[in-house]
Order: structure tokens, then sequence, then C-alpha cells
């Protein structure tokens, strides 16, 4: 159950279309539906605000299904599953409506809610190679409601073309600044925006980049302000904590 179907259970009992032991019954619901090999939060939404998402890497495509199925049963309207393989996809889309990126590996069962974050979060990649990590940032902010600007191959190794940008950055209500190398792009972000810069490091770049840890550790080390960093390759935490931001 979501924070908007409760309110509109709340509604229907204050218009007398639905009686409060209806609603205390829908309420006590099973807070988690145990399937054996997971037990899916389905109060998730009314705590948080966002619904349970699926992490896909390491279940298999029956158990992925299983979970989906279970949450659409309880009325879930929106799906997301992430780092789903192509095999588990097609699973999927053989039992339901399935909308799936292979590069960002993100999977969509329902549809897409309204935009209902307070202004634009804005996702910005060093360069193509980010994509991956920038898709399945930007995918989940808009599965969560949020308005997403995309701003992708601006790194600092051609600064005029992010220069070329600085209505888009100050514009945004809150960026996401995605970069592997040095991770360089936050910080020269971080210096021109008004508002919160989530950065993710990506494990892109040569052998001492150690799989993006050079790209944490200068993230880390920002020297501009309203710099948050998520962990390595995590564009899901990186959309996640953008749309909390962008609905306070």
């Amino acid at each position: 159950m979501t924070q908007a179907r409760l309110r509109e259970l709340l509604d229907e009992v204050a218009a007398g279309t639905v009686k409060p032991e209806e609603a205390v019954f829908q309420f006590r619901t099973e807070p988690y539906k145990d399937l054996g090999f997971a037990k899916v939060d389905m109060h998730r939404g009314i705590r948080q605000g966002m619904a349970e998402v699926i992490y896909g890497a390491g279940k298999t495509k029956e158990q992925i299904w299983q979970i989906a199925q279970s949450m659409r049963a309880e009325k879930e309207k929106t799906v997301l599953i992430t780092r789903m393989s192509r095999e588990a996809a097609d699973y999927v889309a053989g039992q339901t409506a399935l909308l799936y990126d292979g590069l960002s590996k993100v999977g969509i069962i329902g549809e897409l809610p309204g935009r209902s974050g307070k202004g634009k979060v804005l996702v910005a990649t060093g360069g193509t190679s980010d994509l991956p990590v920038a898709e399945e940032a930007a995918k989940t902010a808009e599965v969560f409601g949020n308005e997403v600007v995309r701003l992708y191959d601006v790194g600092v190794a051609g600064l005029h073309r992010l220069l070329n940008h600085v209505e888009a950055i100050m514009s945004a209500r809150v960026i996401i600044a995605i970069a592997g190398m040095e991770g360089a792009l936050a910080s020269v972000i971080g210096g021109m925006a008004d508002c919160p810069v989530v950065a993710v490091p990506t494990s892109v770049g040569y052998g001492a980049n150690f799989g993006g840890l050079s790209a944490l550790l200068s993230m880390l080390n920002s020297c501009a302000g309203g710099v948050s960093v998520v962990n390595i390759d995590n564009g899901f935490g990186a959309g996640y904590l953008a749309s909390m931001i962008n609905h306070l």
C-alpha cells in the first residue's frame, strides 16, 4: 500500500463509502508477504513514501517474477527491478507487460506515476561509458515521480561542454553527478550549483582507477560544499536519494 492509497482509503472512510472495519482490515493485511525465499515488504510505501524495489542480481527469473506478482497483487501500480538480466527480462515479459532497458538493466512493470517532485532532477555524466549507471539513476528517479533532465558526456576533459549548460545546472533542484576516472565532475558541478549534488563514482577507468576507488575517494574529498556520495556504480541509490530530496 502506498501513501497515496492510504490517503484515498481514509477519504473513502470519511465519505462513508468504506466502513471503518473494512479499512482496518485492509491496513492490517500482512505487513510483509512471506514467499519462503523472500519476505516482501508491503508497507514500505506507507513508511517511506516509496515501495520496495526488487534487486535482480543473484535472484532467479522465477523469484523475480514471484516477488513482482505478489507486489502487483497488493495493488502496487509500479514495480521497479534493478540489475535485471536479459534472461530474467525475457521470462518476466512472457508473463506480463515489462518495460526493459538493456543498457541500465532496469525493468519496470506497470505504469509510470505522474510527476510529484517539486523540481527537476539533473543527471550528468563525465562520459558516455557512464551511461549504464546514469540510466539506472534516471529511471529510478522517474519511477518515483520526478522530472529528469539528462546531461551526458560533459566531463572535465572538455569543460566547455559543461559550461554550455549552466542554465540547466542552475535550474535543477538536485543534481546527480556521475563519473569514473578521477571523478572530478562532482566537484566542478558542486562549485557551480546552488542545490544538493549526489555524486556517483563509477568503475570506469584504467588500472589505477582500482574499479572506481579513485573516483570514490576524489568525490569523498571534494572541496565543494553540498556534495554527498553514494557507492561505486550505485545509480539506484543516487536516483532514490535525489527523489527524496526533490519531494521534501
